[in-house]
């Protein structure tokens, strides 16, 4: 059993609550009135010298855990970023290991420092995010030495970070994929540096020794970032480990991981963030944890309305937008996904996310061999898990029953068309949990695109369920084919480009040539039907490029996500059609993996005058799923690790130094834009859960935030982590569903 003891020198005290961490520049000698000690492993023998405290350590020690001080008692709070610093002393023979972690077993590190350590002192400061509010303590480890050690620490200090530390961390120059490589992956990092020669660069292990080094190769100006670069390529080194981290000129990156990349986790927390989006249900808090467990919202408790008795949009609004339309009829459009920050839901949005949902699904199922997590029932965080039917579907289908609500009912001008949207007829404010909102809910006239993405999601659902639910099958297959039917008799009944209106947004769509090509794609994929292949025989999408580096595609454009569906499961098309169909696929990957050799910073994404777009992290995403269909359809490798380096931009290799996933990496993005996940406006809120994805850099700088922090900002830095940022930093059910989709294909793809 390994021995603790307690020192009792009371001027070693430090650390003990947050009310310290509000101190900043505290000392040892300031904090010496906190009632926290230091503790140490038993051959650790712990001394004041000259306002210092010192550790002696005997020779012999093999592991840095060998030989530890810590300090317990440390109040963190999820989602703050605090300033850990100290100077250190001590005869060479490499760096102190400093670690923040839970306070009881198995003691999991929120962070993991190497401090280097000098003779004359030398000074260590790092901004950490937390990633948990548990009780936590500071350790310091000290072993791994053959000789006899001593160490002295001072102005040891932690305090929450101010603006000025946490935006000095966009100013370091290494930026890596902060989760890790794969072994057999490329491994690349970006460098901001303005030196026109290569520089060196050595790949440190956790304890400090160097495994690895070479030279980086400049690449001038990255106008998109407004940063000179220089990429350094250690993809050679093999060795799996954790706690690498790159330097380059004396700075080093943030730690990461090479091998045992954790894509299973976070395939599960992005399928489990849209448990936290359900509509119409209570959010129970044993399954998504007491902090983020609330009433159901909408169902019609006060001061709520509710959506299960909801009507048409009325009065002057309603007939201006929509002339002379109307409705007597009154809806159940309970259920469903909240869209995004707000409470609206729209079926265009709702209809692409919960498909490629069912994607994810349908590609496990068939190129996974059977190792998928998304197979899987019991893994995800949703209510259903354990009753025999894969968590993704169980989630799926929330969606895919709030889609039929929103049909026109039989007897009804209209009917089989399906309503374009559903919220509130004015805006609330934020925070605003669900069950709290006050205002009225109205129904938006039907639109032929919204009818024809029911239509596709629903027919792809079909070919899906059957296995676990013939009669849900069944009732999908019928719905999208009334709804096909329907938007023939009404193929121009689009949503209009404003609603002159507060409470949701537009989702207009003047061009439906996309939506029913998709809808074509995915009733003829199902029932392999000749009216439908005739359908996709007219488009003017078939044999037509559909992919852009500028995003292949989202709930607008469609095409090119109706491509992939086809490539890859189309089987029943004459050969000579399947040949083309994957063709374009695979050439289209082929142009992005020579786009991406030209991108610093290893992602596919290249907008229009280089302009960033809303939610452009998305568009990444789906850029990475044209890839890994290549990939799914080939075996070529190069598809595989064109998605590999492609993630590493989400993950911290952006101009920003940051991982833009929750709970994924050493420093991420946590103030998300949403009415309850509203933690940095309100403490009794949550932030965020983890897998929860930023939209990421949008040039058009459309709220008041970003008009008061980034004018100006070169494209991939038009970004700021606040919550009333949305135009950079909204969360959205169509931003993470493509993220289960890529997060499971890493996981799966060998």
């Amino acid at each position: 059993m390994t021995l603790f003891k307690i020192c009792a020198v009371a001027a070693l005290c430090l650390l003990g609550t947050s009310a310290a961490f509000a101190q900043g520049s505290t000392t040892i000698d300031k904090l010496s009135k906190s009632s926290t000690t230091f503790w140490s492993t038993d051959n650790v023998t712990l001394s004041k010298k000259s306002g210092r405290l010192c550790a002696t350590v005997p020779a012999g020690t093999v592991n840095p855990w060998d030989a530890i001080i810590g300090s317990p008692n440390i109040t963190l709070e999820q989602g703050k970023s605090y300033h850990l610093s100290a100077t250190v002393f001590g005869e060479p023979g490499g760096p102190v290991r400093a670690l923040v972690q839970r306070a009881s077993a198995p003691y999991p590190a929120q962070v993991d420092f190497n401090m280097p350590v000098g003779t004359e002192g030398k000074a260590f400061s790092s901004v950490f995010t937390a990633t948990e509010s548990s009780p936590a303590q500071l350790v310091f480890q000290l072993g791994g030495q053959p000789s006899e050690r001593h160490i002295c620490f001072e102005k040891i200090a932690m305090a929450e970070a101010t603006g000025d530390e946490v935006a000095s961390i966009n100013e370091n120059p290494v930026r890596v994929n902060q989760l890790g490589y794969f072994i057999d992956g490329p491994k690349r990092a970006t460098i901001v540096s303005s030196s026109q020669t290569p520089l060196a660069y050595t790949l440190l292990d956790r304890d400090g020794r160097k495994r690895g080094e070479g030279m980086t190769q400049p690449l001038g100006l990255d106008e998109s970032a407004g940063l000179e670069t220089h990429i350094a390529d250690f993809s050679p080194f093999r060795l799996a480990g954790t706690g690498y981290k790159l330097e380059v000129e004396g700075q080093q990156s943030f730690p990461f991981s090479i091998g045992g990349i954790a894509y299973d986790a976070l395939t599960n927390d992005a399928l489990s963030w849209f448990y936290l989006a359900r509509s119409g249900t209570e959010i129970r808090a044993d399954i998504a944890g007491t902090a983020y467990a609330r009433p159901a919202g909408h169902v019609g408790i006060a001061p709520n309305l509710g959506d299960t008795d909801v009507g048409c949009l009325e009065g002057p609004v309603a007939k201006t937008l929509y002339d002379d339309w109307s409705c007597t009829y009154r809806l159940d459009v309970s259920g469903g996904w909240y869209d995004a920050g707000d409470q609206g839901k729209y079926v265009v949005n709702g209809a692409i996310a919960v498909s490629q949902l069912l994607a994810s699904f349908e590609r496990a199922k068939t190129f996974s061999e059977g190792a998928s997590s998304l197979l899987l029932s019991g893994v995800a965080r949703v209510p259903e898990r354990g009753n025999g039917v894969p968590d993704v579907l169980n989630e799926a289908r929330w969606e895919l029953e709030f889609l039929l609500k929103m049909m026109v009912p039989d007897g009804q001008p209209l009917a089989g068309m399906v309503h374009h949207k559903v919220h509130d007829t004015k805006w609330t404010g934020t925070p605003m949990l669900p069950h709290l909102d006050p205002e009225t809910r109205a129904l938006h006239r039907p639109s032929t695109a919204a009818t024809l993405d029911m239509a596709a999601a629903a027919a792809q659902g079909a070919r899906l369920y059957g296995a676990y639910d013939k009669k849900f099958a069944d009732t999908l297959l019928d719905a999208a084919e009334k709804a096909w039917a329907a938007a023939q008799k009404n193929p121009v009944l689009l949503a209009p480009k404003s609603d002159g209106m507060q409470g949701g947004g537009d989702y207009d769509d003047d061009d439906i040539s996309d939506e029913t090509y998709w809808a074509a794609a995915e009733l003829y994929i199902t029932t392999g039907k000749d009216i439908y292949l005739k359908a996709l025989n007219a488009s003017p999408w078939w044999g037509k490029g559909v992919f852009a580096a500028s995003g292949a595609f989202d709930w607008r454009s469609v095409a090119g996500y109706a491509r992939i569906e086809l490539a890859l499961y189309a089987k029943k098309l004459a050969d000579d059609d399947l040949a083309m169909v994957q063709g374009s696929v695979t050439s289209a990957a082929k142009d992005f993996l020579a786009h991406q050799k030209r991108e610093p910073f290893g992602h596919i994404y290249r907008p229009g005058e280089g302009l960033y777009n809303w939610g452009s992290n998305q568009l990444v995403l789906q850029n990475m799923v044209v890839l890994s269909a290549a990939f799914d359809l080939t075996g070529d490798r190069a598809f595989l690790d064109g998605v590999r380096e492609s993630m590493d931009y989400l993950l911290g290799r952006n101009a920003m130094n940051l991982s833009y996933i929750t709970g994924y990496g050493a420093q991420y993005a946590h103030n998300q834009y949403s009415r309850w996940f509203a933690h940095s406006i309100d403490t009794s809120l949550p932030p965020p859960p983890p897998g929860s994805l930023a939209g990421g850099p949008n040039s058009t700088l459309v709220d008041d935030v970003g008009r008061a922090d980034l004018q100006g900002c070169a494209p991939q830095r038009c970004y700021v982590d606040k919550l009333m940022s949305f135009g950079t930093n909204e969360i959205a059910i169509n931003w993470n569903a493509p993220l289960v989709y890529v997060a499971s294909f890493l996981a799966d793809a060998k």
